[in-house]
């Protein structure tokens, strides 16, 4: 592409980002009121409230629907950088300005040799298609350092562990960023930073850790894969309950355990292929990392009792750290991501009470929503194999020899 063209290119995604970011901000900020339920209450109110408990030096030791890692607080916490606005509006503009970070690493990275800019355009296009949820939020800021972790993993291994042990304790997901990692540098750097930030969270602030036990006695949330199942049968009379239940609307009832067990099993089954892929592995390219994250965080993604609006935006992220590489295979499971986020926005906030209810519309939705995930995790992960697992008959050394001539060029 001439000079000229790649300038005018540049100008429409960032015009494009500025103006769906403007409308963002208008609807977290209450100018314009978004159709549905207020999706700023969380901001306004639950993030508020642990905002106060914990700058007075401890976790919300009370409060079950608190399910974060430790550094999680950092994000709660940061509204004190802007002392001059209130909590929530401080809170949106750091979201949009994370949500600025990840465009701008997204940009510069594709304008790199064997880089694209499609990236960009799917971070772009995507993250307004969740609505105003993405900043009241902190996901989008989870998000931003995920994607600056593997946009460094290719070049810098340690700064990819390092941030990828951060946004573990930031929200969890983030360490499955280093499934696709070969390199040990960036394996040691992510130890040695969570170890660090780990202790250093359990010395100054008591019950860092005591998420951990906050979620034995879930339920299965409504917009899950598994509560389709119940969404279903409330029209064939089951006679379970829709409650909220830590934090989000669950399912309670008979053989809601069941489900909720085998949600667990399916995580099993995921955590199993992804390890017997990495054992036969033996192509590594640039791309693989974002890919195997894409894979992996879809995989997890699917398989879990909880699937809120905002996990999206991770997928979202990650899809655009793909596509920001030419040679990445993830092309038609980042389109499948795209279209879940519109389709999600329609389910949350637009037709939750459609959901709740689980009547034929609020299911049709659902339905589609999620058949678009597990429709992206499975073409994601067969795209992957094929990429990254030779056949016997196409594999002239063996795995270990291959991945020696490879690796110098992966992360």
């Amino acid at each position: 592409m001439d000079t000229k063209g790649a300038g005018r290119s540049l100008a429409w995604l960032l015009g494009t980002w500025a103006a769906t970011r403007a409308v963002l901000l208008l609807f977290v900020f209450r100018v314009y009121a978004f159709p549905g339920p207020d999706v700023t209450s969380d901001v306004s109110v639950i993030y508020r409230g642990w905002y106060e408990v914990l700058r007075q030096g401890t976790f919300p030791l009370d409060d079950v629907t608190w399910q974060y890692p430790p550094a999680a607080a950092l994000a709660v916490l940061s509204p004190a950088l802007l002392p001059f606005l209130s909590y929530a509006h401080a809170f949106y503009l750091l979201a949009w300005l994370a949500d600025a970070v990840v465009l701008v690493l997204l940009v510069s990275a594709g304008g790199r040799p064997e880089r694209s800019r499609r990236g960009a355009w799917v971070w772009v296009a995507g993250v307004p298609l969740l609505g105003p949820t993405v900043y009241a939020r902190y996901d989008v800021m989870v998000t931003a350092v995920a994607v600056a972790a593997l946009l460094a993993g290719a070049a810098r291994p340690r700064v990819l562990g390092a941030l990828t042990a951060f946004g573990a304790l930031l929200k969890v997901w983030p360490a499955l960023l280093l499934v696709g990692a070969v390199r040990r540098r960036a394996w040691g750097a992510a130890a040695v930073t969570a170890a660090g930030l780990a202790l250093v969270f359990t010395v100054a602030m008591p019950g860092a850790f005591a998420f951990l036990t906050f979620q034995r006695d879930r339920g299965t949330e409504v917009e899950s894969l598994g509560a389709l199942a119940f969404h279903v049968a409330r029209h064939f009379g089951w006679q379970g309950q829709v409650l909220l239940n830590y934090g989000s609307i669950e399912f309670l009832g008979p053989h809601v355990d069941e489900v909720s067990s085998a949600a667990l099993a399916l995580t099993g089954v995921a955590f199993g292929w992804l390890l017997l892929w990495r054992l036969r592995a033996a192509r590594f390219a640039p791309h693989t990392l974002p890919d195997a994250a894409l894979t992996a965080v879809l995989l997890f993604t699917v398989t879990s009792r909880v699937i809120s609006p905002q996990y999206l935006v991770w997928l979202v992220g990650l899809a655009a750290v793909c596509l920001a590489h030419r040679a990445s295979r993830m092309g038609p499971p980042a389109l499948l991501v795209v279209l879940a986020s519109f389709v999600t926005v329609l389910e949350f906030p637009l037709g939750f009470s459609h959901v709740v209810l689980s009547d034929w519309y609020g299911v049709a939705l659902l339905a589609v929503r999620n058949g678009l995930l597990v429709a992206a995790t499975l073409t994601a992960a067969r795209r992957l194999w094929r990429a990254t697992v030779p056949r016997s008959a196409d594999a002239p050394f063996p795995p270990q020899a291959t991945r020696a001539k490879e690796t110098p060029v992966s992360s």
